[in-house]
């Protein structure tokens, strides 16, 4: 037989997943990937295209499907970000687009959005500032009966994937703003409902994981000297653009439990201020009322 045909008599080694899951488990573990385990098995399923919970499911691995599955955890143990690989990200009940240009929204924005949907009634007007994949303002519309929903983003490498998100959501407009302009959405002043916003707020200087460091874009991450840089600016246009008895939720930085509260109080146009706290009892967002 020529030695260069494929014998396809002959079955293709397969390699078991909980092996090759083993063998990811360690590699990432050594680069320093705080979820390990789940990031393998996340890789894995999507290698095969089914969810992580059908692995069980799976008892081997065919060579095409180990070497992409390697090839990805080798990416994922240089800490290219999950959700990068994966093309998506998970936020609340959506799946979305992400990838280079685009902050990847984090679990701890899941609370944020939740407060926001329970506070949105129908028909109501909602904003979203500084909106990067569109997270907030899509959950929102996914979960609420907003009337419509505004998402300001003003980042051009950002912008294409929260169009792209946004696409055939009805309720949901894009616009292209900067949220520290005074100026913004002059259509909308004393007319809505809602305002959301997970500003830039990590103070600079402030270590973080390689993830974010090397991928994620620095204006969505970090907020100047103190980390207030862009949530100063967006307290004074929430008060300028809520309705009175209006609602504002703005998400912070750990280190501001205090401080975004009292910037809130200190504008004068709010009442009812209050801090919240994320699963781990960190300071990490603060929401008021307009007078």
């Amino acid at each position: 037989m020529d030695p260069d045909l494929e014998d396809t008599s002959r079955p293709s080694v397969r390699t078991s997943l909980s092996a090759a899951l083993a063998t990811a488990v360690a590699d990432l573990s050594a680069s320093g990937v705080e979820s390990p385990r789940v990031d393998a098995e996340l890789l894995a399923a999507h290698v095969l295209g089914i969810s992580r919970g059908r692995l069980l499911l799976v008892d081997a691995l065919r060579p095409e499907e180990l070497s992409r599955f390697s090839a990805l955890v080798a990416e994922r143990a240089r800490r290219i970000p999950l959700q990068h690989l994966l093309g998506t990200a998970a936020f609340r009940h959506l799946e979305l687009s992400v990838g280079d240009g685009v902050f990847v929204p984090r679990p701890e924005t899941e609370l944020l959005a939740g407060w926001g949907i329970e506070h949105t009634a129908p028909g109501a007007t909602v904003v979203d500032l500084c909106s990067g994949s569109g997270a907030i303002a899509l959950s929102v519309a996914d979960e609420a009966e907003p009337g419509r929903v505004v998402a300001v983003e003003r980042s051009a490498a950002a912008l294409p994937w929260l169009r792209r998100n946004a696409a055939g959501v009805d309720a949901v407009e894009v616009v292209e703003g900067d949220v520290t302009d005074p100026g913004l959405l002059p259509g909308l002043r004393g007319a809505v409902d809602v305002l959301l916003c997970n500003p830039p707020y990590v103070p600079v200087g402030t270590p973080v994981p390689p993830e974010v460091a090397d991928h994620d874009p620095d204006e969505a991450v970090f907020g100047g000297a103190d980390g207030l840089t862009v949530i100063r600016p967006v307290v004074a246009l929430a008060a300028a653009l809520l309705r009175s008895g209006g609602v504002v939720g703005i998400e912070h930085d750990d280190v501001h439990g205090e401080a975004v509260p009292a910037l809130l109080r200190a504008d004068g146009r709010f009442t009812e201020v209050t801090a919240h706290d994320d699963l781990t009892g960190r300071p990490r967002y603060a929401t008021a009322r307009r007078a």
